[in-house]
């Protein structure tokens, strides 16, 4: 609930704030954030209800992922109100110290969140294919999460300032192969010319969300027993090989939306692969429902 001010501010920002941060308005990353907060913890929330028999695990984690989250979004909206980045800033002993703070805070909870998935494994579920969706989407999840450390690595401009005896003001970069702030999607901010460890991170993070969904019309569909926990399988595989086509995508320096050759080839192994898994899963359990109301 906190996040819903938050954004209001957020949106007042972008309205009467002209200030710009690496190209794009100040006030959009606190937005972007506050949106995706809200999404994650109300999933998280909503996880805790599968888990009766984990009390403390809900108690502790609730609380961590509560005060970590809002000390994130205090310290990108103050980083905003200042016209700075509140990442990879090396400035002044502040920024140091701020995204310091935030990163071994969201480093903690990632980790932390590793109790939640064990909790997961082990809770047996009355609706399988929704049991293997939450653990699948948990476990992409926190492996999303922690791709976001590739994203504090001195880039190769970076080090060569350092060798050269110049100051390290910045440490880190969303884009590969070049400076961040070029030209990107608009509202995402993705690069549109160089790669971008944000699109895999995105992707990876909202496994969460995605693989319940699926599950939810696997269910409406009414399969057979054991044809959505194949379905499930199947997504499961699917959507971590997505987020590792756009892991090596982004570190390559290909920009998501121009693709090179390769990539090309991967992206269309991977629908089709994934078509016809999809398609066996589902065949397989409309005929064994078939048979069963013959």
């Amino acid at each position: 609930m906190l996040m819903v001010p938050a954004l209001l501010v957020a949106l007042a920002g972008l309205v009467f704030d002209p200030t710009m941060i690496t190209g794009a308005p100040a006030w959009l990353k606190p937005a972007k954030f506050s949106v995706s907060i809200a999404i994650y913890v109300f999933t998280l929330a909503w996880i805790f209800t599968l888990l009766p028999e984990w009390p403390r695990t809900r108690r502790i984690l609730g609380w961590m992922t509560a005060i970590v989250m809002v000390l994130e979004l205090v310290i990108i909206d103050v980083q905003a109100w200042r016209g700075t980045t509140s990442h990879f800033n090396m400035r002044t002993g502040l920024d140091m110290a701020l995204f310091a703070v935030m990163g071994g805070a969201i480093f903690a909870q990632t980790v932390a969140s590793v109790w939640v998935s064990v909790a997961l494994w082990r809770q047996r579920f009355e609706d399988r294919a929704m049991g293997w969706a939450v653990r699948l989407g948990m476990t992409i999840t926190i492996i999303g999460g922690l791709s976001g450390g590739l994203m504090t690595a001195p880039t190769a401009a970076q080090l060569a300032d350092a060798r050269d005896g110049q100051p390290m003001r910045v440490i880190g970069a969303h884009t590969v192969g070049a400076p961040d702030g070029g030209k990107g999607l608009p509202g995402a901010g993705w690069s549109t010319e160089h790669g971008d460890l944000r699109v895999a991170h995105f992707v990876g993070l909202h496994a969460l969300q995605v693989l319940p969904l699926i599950a939810v019309a696997a269910r409406r569909r009414r399969l057979a027993p054991g044809a959505g926990v194949r379905l499930m399988m199947t997504a499961g595989a699917s959507y971590f090989a997505l987020f590792g086509v756009l892991l090596v995508e982004a570190l390559r320096g290909v920009s998501v939306v121009e693709p090179d050759g390769p990539m090309v080839a991967v992206f269309i192994a991977w629908a089709l692969v994934t078509a016809i898994g999809g398609w066996m899963s589902v065949a397989r359990g409309c005929q064994v429902a078939a048979r069963a109301v013959a």
